[in-house]
């Protein structure tokens, strides 16, 4: 572990990762390295390559679950800024976007230029490079719908891949070929918004009742970014530092999708089609269901799920990774044992499992 970093990285001096996380916890890192572009991401990698050690890409750490022990290799913290934007003669815009951007600093860039397609992805923590590897998706909207390419380094061959087209990132619901890979990084992303002023069409109902519109209306894309933005408010899903709501990772686990004949029937259970005969079914219904509630408390207390939103468990301050681990289980088990399905968590986990 005591390999140089390349001229080009900046070491960091404390090298706990959580610091860097939206839950707040993670034990340190073995070597923490600050990358402010795609030339520095590929030289703090290949320093930690080189010296055989383990990479942890760090962005806004909204997805990560860090081990308490934390992480034995070289963490690399995403801190590059590039944005740029070019006009297709079909009135579309193509936007080009380096991996280490605030997420939400871009959707607030493009909904001010009044360009659509962004704008249900409002408020959702983290970095840009994060997105495709997620297939990060809200309010009726992914990734996969606007994504066009990005560009990856490849650790295997040691070089840089420009323009993977989207359609061969295996783009699925909140996964991709990216996802739980070291082999390829992303260092650059590109997404295909519409110039006519107007936002993506409005899918989920919830928004569509909050904006006082038709499923499908397309709006002003700042009205839908302002009614994204006060929904996930109301289930404390933007970031405050002073609200132990937003110290989460977000939806711990994602929606299962079950064949339709062997999905539990539950009265009230929101519950949507999927391909090929099978259903997508709530996550936080069934955690409801199975007799959890808002603000039920894991070890001690110091973790337990949100006051607002069940599907985010929380860190409530002096808690531990093992804490909401042990919160999560009880919570899959709870359901399992209710309604034989099992909850699958969303963000990465970091030397540590469920």
């Amino acid at each position: 572990m005591s390999s140089p970093a390349s001229a080009s990285t900046r070491p960091t001096t404390d090298p706990r990762l959580s610091a860097h996380t939206t839950l707040r916890l993670g034990g340190p890192a073995g070597r923490l390295l600050r990358a402010e572009g795609a030339r520095e991401v590929v030289d703090a990698v290949g320093s930690a390559d080189a010296a055989g050690e383990p990479v942890l890409l760090v962005g806004g750490g909204s997805n990560l679950v860090v081990a308490d022990a934390g992480f034995d290799g070289t963490a690399v913290l995403l801190a590059g800024r590039g944005m740029s934007h070019e006009r297709r003669n079909d009135d579309t815009v193509v936007l080009t976007v380096d991996a280490g951007e605030d997420w939400d600093d871009v959707v607030a860039a493009t909904v001010a230029e009044g360009l659509g397609g962004l704008e249900c992805l409002s408020g959702i923590p983290g970095r840009t490079g994060a997105t495709p590897v997620q297939n990060v998706g809200a309010y009726g909207i992914e990734v996969a719908d606007l994504l066009v390419d990005v560009d990856l380094y490849d650790r295997r061959t040691r070089t840089v891949r420009e323009h993977v087209p989207a359609a061969r990132l295996g783009l699925a619901y909140r996964t991709s070929v990216l996802k739980g890979n070291d082999d390829a990084i992303v260092l650059r992303v590109r997404f295909a918004l519409r110039a006519d002023g107007r936002s993506a069409p409005i899918r989920y109902a919830e928004l569509a009742r909050a904006l006082g519109v038709e499923p499908d209306t397309r709006v002003d894309p700042a009205a839908a970014r302002a009614a994204v933005l006060g929904l996930r408010r109301g289930k404390g899903m933007v970031l405050d530092v002073a609200d132990h709501d937003t110290w989460s990772a977000g939806s711990f686990f994602t929606n299962p999708i079950l064949p339709a004949a062997e999905a539990p029937t539950i009265e009230g259970l929101a519950a949507w089609p999927a391909a090929e005969g099978r259903v997508k079914l709530s996550a936080a219904g069934l955690i409801q269901n199975a007799g959890f509630a808002r603000g039920h408390a894991g070890p001690g207390g110091r973790v337990s799920l949100s006051t607002r939103h069940v599907l985010a468990l929380t860190h409530r301050g002096g808690g531990t990774t093992d804490d909401l681990l042990a919160l999560a289980r009880e919570v899959r088990d709870g359901v399992a044992d209710r309604f034989g399905v099992t909850l699958h968590p969303e963000p990465v986990l970091v030397a540590c499992t469920l």
